[in-house]
């Protein structure tokens, strides 16, 4: 049995699920999430928890049934608290500032960068090294995130670039000279 899928994801007051068919609507004080799920996996709502269960041991059910619970889950806890990922910018000349709901990035391009956020989306601006990417879609904000750091990732031999807060790049030596 699966760790991770056979645990019910709690629904704390004030967050309301709808399950119909194979289709699931958590609404809570942040917003409300939807999404389709796969037809393999049984999907029970009772007072106060969601149960998933799989109909046999395949790998391809066991693999379904942790990835369901942990995409409900991810839901529950996006609509009562959020996900946020912060990025930091490294590099001589590399700033960020904040223009209406869009980013605007200076790193190392002739020209400056605009990011507007997608639907759900919010940018926050720290001084001028730090972005905060925050939403109630997990998925999303991650991939707005991984994004952003991909238009200047951090190079190995100075450090330059955009990268998230707890990453760790592991520096190079560079070229020594000759005599």
């Amino acid at each position: 049995m699966s760790r991770i899928g056979k645990l019910p994801v709690i629904v704390p007051a004030g967050v309301k699920v709808e399950l119909k068919g194979l289709h699931l609507k958590i609404v809570g004080p942040k917003g409300s999430l939807e999404r389709d799920l796969h037809p393999d996996v049984v999907v029970t709502v009772t007072d106060g928890e969601i149960a998933v269960t799989r109909p046999s041991d395949r790998p391809a059910h066991r693999a379904l049934h942790g990835l369901t619970r942990a995409l409900i889950q991810n839901m529950v806890t996006g609509v009562t608290q959020g996900f946020v990922k912060t990025l930091l910018i490294q590099g001589v000349g590399y700033r960020v500032s904040l223009q209406g709901k869009s980013l605007n990035l200076a790193v190392g391009y002739s020209h400056p960068v605009m990011i507007e956020p997608p639907l759900g989306i919010e940018f926050a601006v720290e001084g001028t090294q730090t972005i905060r990417v925050s939403g109630i879609d997990r998925e999303l904000v991650g991939q707005t995130a991984a994004d952003i750091r991909a238009w200047r990732e951090p190079e190995p031999y100075k450090g330059k670039g955009i990268r998230y807060e707890n990453e760790y790049v592991r520096r190079k030596v560079g070229k020594a000279g000759s005599k």
